[in-house]
């Protein structure tokens, strides 16, 4: 059995899978694994809080008593995304070795840096992997000692030519007791800047990927299971943890990746668009041919461009909890009557808190008179993350108390409503309000919380404003009923702005007058119609609720999987362990060829067998580096790409880039 856990934004998910066993020659079995048991908690802030009610509640509904039975846990997580995306991290100082002080203004690096310490060292090699001056490993100690950080990014000239700085900078290093992350080692492409900020933010991450896996591994320990932990990088594939904590950065988009994953198990489907809706956010990718399409150009991720290869996903402020609001409707271009505005912001949906909180939402909800002022159905509660930033924010918290109360109790005037704004963008404060998943629970779509709060705040919200030219809408249902169309037409929106950049076009491309005429079913001289390729698959636990009609709208079959509320913790369960490596093939000089490897020896005078030699040690280094990601059975892939350039009517190689793949499954207990 393989128990697979993801810490999504909302819910943390645990699924308990088993395989069904089938004939496969040999007397062996092997089948796809099926899902025995599923359980959710709420994410917090520490996630290994969450991570523990999961796999209880896991293991409760499965009441597996023999933890023996579990061969393989794997997590994914949204630690390194989430880190990034904060500005959260370890302190790092960053070695820059043959380097320009000019050079830290490229590629994204001044602004990655931030006040981290730059030691800059003689040293770095040309673009053949020539040494352009010596490296003074005394020297670079010397200047590192007295810094106070956690760990250090060593990036170096053309490294990914010729490593040897890096190596021997690491190795100067390792007697300061701190961990030490290469550049080389993270990407093979070129552009110094770039990787030495993706080595910036891959040795930041380290202390924090440590601490998660160590909990975790402590977790599983409390409770019997001996299992192997592996985690889920941003391509899809599985590692180990010792691996992961090395190389963290590589679990940016974690989550979508096991996502994208799991849509390929639960339908069985190798050419399909997934999009994933959950509380705050929905998550838009492409499967083609059983794999996640790869970001080319190296993943995004809080502002920084990375030179990982994640899954290329795009993430929309778009989900179940977001919040609901109804813009100024004198401006609204189609027609008269309320136009809701739907996130990016996410709020605790009504009919949830009344859940929780009866009598405090019944009472206020009951003594509003319509119409109502902006935050008459808004709630709001001090999570103590932060601190306030001056006395107008700190009376607003102590106001707050440490109860939920209603938004004008706390803040009366424009100023301290821009006050609290500031405090929840600061996740100080969060708030309660309207969302689609109320709007679903007036309609009788689902009937989680308290449904007759959210009746209650429909029938408020429905009435115009004073002062308005436009009609109040008939009830609540009616608004109810709008809510959930525009969730519908903005998901529908996203996907086909996800798949149109994915083709290549502009992301604006969704807002073109064509497109959304094609969206409006336009009846017309010309037939105009776009959609999208294949079916869409929805995922997430109101995708049931929405995703018929977002697939209708695309002229797409819609297929909403069984399991599909926890596709992500299903993906993590099923991964396999994946590990590419490059390598450049050069001629410095006419027939002389040079292998731009680690240990590759001298020039050769013939490229065939030098392409060959490198094949050779690019598949030791992934047999290598699978066994120590906890690999086994592996299986290679080969593929060798060829520049050349026509001079005279000749032919004339350039370069060849060999690349070698290692697939296997992970070892199991």
């Amino acid at each position: 059995m393989r128990i697979g856990i993801d810490t999504g934004g909302t819910y943390t998910d645990a699924v308990l899978c088993a395989e069904t066993p089938r004939s496969v020659g040999n007397g062996a079995t092997k089948g796809p694994p099926v899902v025995l048991a599923k359980a959710k908690a709420r994410t917090r802030v520490d996630l290994s809080v969450g991570i523990a009610e999961a796999l209880d509640g896991v293991l409760a509904a499965a009441e597996l008593e023999d933890r023996s039975q579990i061969s393989l846990v794997s997590l994914s997580t949204t630690l390194a995304t989430n880190a990034l995306v904060e500005g959260i991290g370890g302190r790092v100082a960053l070695v820059f070795i043959g380097f320009t002080a000019a050079e830290l203004d490229r590629g994204g690096l001044r602004q990655g840096l931030g006040d981290a310490p730059v030691v800059m060292a003689d040293g770095g090699h040309d673009s053949l992997g020539v040494e352009i001056a010596p490296f003074d490993a005394g020297a670079l100690v010397e200047a590192a000692a007295g810094l106070e950080v956690d760990a250090f990014a060593v990036a170096g000239q053309f490294s990914v030519r010729n490593p040897a700085h890096e190596l021997a900078a690491r190795e100067a290093l390792a007697g300061l007791g701190k961990p030490v992350a290469c550049g080389h080692e993270l990407s093979a492409k070129l552009n110094g800047p770039k990787r030495a900020l993706t080595c910036l933010l891959n040795a930041r991450l380290i202390g924090l990927i440590t601490e998660l896996c160590r909990a975790a591994e402590s977790i599983l320990a409390r409770r019997g299971i001996t299992a192997p932990l592996m985690i889920v990088r941003g391509d899809g594939s599985l590692v180990s943890a010792a691996f992961a904590e090395d190389r963290p950065i590589e679990t940016i988009l974690s989550g979508p990746a096991a996502s994208l994953i799991g849509a390929g198990h639960l339908t069985g489907e190798t050419d399909i668009v997934v999009s994933d809706i959950g509380g705050t956010t929905t998550d838009v990718g492409v499967l083609r041919r059983g794999r996640p399409t790869i970001s080319v150009e190296g993943a995004t991720v809080g502002g920084h461009r990375t030179m990982v290869e994640a899954v290329e996903v795009f993430t929309f402020g778009l989900g179940g909890d977001s919040e609901v609001r109804l813009e100024d409707r004198t401006t609204r271009a189609k027609g008269p009557g309320p136009e809701p505005v739907i996130g990016p912001r996410r709020m605790t949906p009504l009919a949830l808190l009344a859940a929780d909180q009866p009598a405090l939402v019944h009472r206020t909800l009951d003594r509003r008179v319509p119409p109502l002022r902006k935050n008459d159905t808004v709630f709001a509660v001090a999570t103590g993350r932060g601190v306030p930033v001056n006395s107008r924010q700190r009376r607003i918290l102590d106001g707050l108390g440490d109860g939920w109360l209603p938004v004008d109790e706390v803040a009366t005037t424009n100023l301290e409503t821009s006050a609290l704004r500031a405090l929840v963008a600061a996740g100080s404060v969060r708030l309660a309000g309207f969302t689609p998943t109320d709007a679903a629970g007036v309609l009788g779509l689902h009937d989680a919380g308290d449904v007759a709060a959210a009746i209650k705040a429909a029938e408020l919200l429905a009435v115009a404003p004073d002062g308005s030219p436009d009609p109040a809408l008939p009830d609540g249902a009616s608004l109810a009923r709008l809510t959930i169309d525009t969730l519908v037409r903005r998901s529908a929106q996203a996907v086909l702005s996800a798949c149109l950049t994915i083709d290549g076009f502009p992301a604006a491309t969704v807002e073109s007058a064509l497109v959304q005429r094609a969206l409006d079913g336009h009846d017309g001289a010309t037939a105009v119609t776009v959609g999208v390729a294949g079916p869409l698959v929805g995922l997430g636990a109101s995708a049931a609720t929405y995703y018929p009609a977002v697939a209708a709208l695309l002229g797409a079959d819609s297929i909403i999987p069984e399991h599909a509320e926890v596709a992500n913790a299903i993906g993590a369960a099923i991964g396999s362990v994946r590990i590419a490596r490059h390598a450049t093939v050069s001629q410095p000089s006419k027939g002389q060829f040079r292998i731009h490897l680690p240990g590759a020896g001298g020039d050769r005078g013939d490229l065939e067998p030098t392409i060959e030699r490198t094949v050779e040690l690019l598949t030791e280094e992934v047999r290598g580096q699978a066994a120590a990601a906890g690999a086994t059975e592996l299986s290679l892939e080969v593929d060798v790409e060829r520049r050349t350039a026509d001079v005279g009517g000749r032919e004339l190689f350039v370069e060849a880039t060999v690349t070698v793949i290692g697939t296997g499954p992970p070892k199991t207990a």
